[in-house]
């Protein structure tokens, strides 16, 4: 099903590039909604990490966008890495694109993403997390995928923001490593 989803997304996003002007930056839609984040969320690296897997999960229906957008600094950037062709490809979006392209999933399936293992680097303002992701269609059922999402956080002095989140995921030839795996 996770397989389905990255297909649909990339085939989604290859549409969207080849529609957007190149010199185009991308924009967070918390800025073009003017989405404020709820302090809970943003108070601290375990806060916003919560929020973000929180923010997407839930059984078959709307997700509080408006919320997730919050998460995301100005000109935030989602990444997804995966085969096509026996080709590594990587496909970049805005939080907005995400949007767009998760919302009809989410909409009819239900998905349930949470952080099973985390490593953190932080140095001043800012942070880098590998955060071990399992993916399921209900609260308590088996994983349907695991993968990594790496994402990188910033403070402003007032708040936690992401800057940005790359992922992949776990298949035949890529293994997580044990290193990134649950603590046993």
């Amino acid at each position: 099903m996770m397989k389905t989803l990255l297909a649909v997304l990339l085939l989604a996003l290859t549409a969207v590039a080849q529609d957007k002007p190149q010199a185009a930056a991308p924009s967070s839609a918390a800025s073009e909604t003017g989405a404020a984040a709820d302090p809970k969320d943003v108070s601290s690296m375990d806060a916003i990490v919560a929020a973000l897997y929180d923010v997407i999960s839930g059984p078959p229906g709307e997700r509080n966008w408006q919320r997730f957008n919050s998460l995301f600094s100005e000109h935030a950037v989602l990444a997804t890495v995966g085969k096509k062709n026996g080709e590594t490809r990587q496909e970049i979006m805005t939080p907005a694109d995400y949007v767009r392209l998760a919302r009809p999933y989410f909409l009819k399936e239900g998905f349930f993403e949470r952080e099973s293992a985390r490593k953190l680097q932080a140095f001043g303002s800012i942070a880098h997390l590998f955060s071990t992701y399992e993916s399921r269609h209900t609260r308590e059922g088996a994983p349907f995928a695991k993968g990594i999402n790496s994402i990188q956080l910033f403070n402003d002095g007032h708040r936690w923001w992401v800057l940005s989140i790359l992922w992949d995921e776990e298949g035949p030839g890529n293994p997580i490593p044990a290193e990134y795996q649950p603590r046993k």
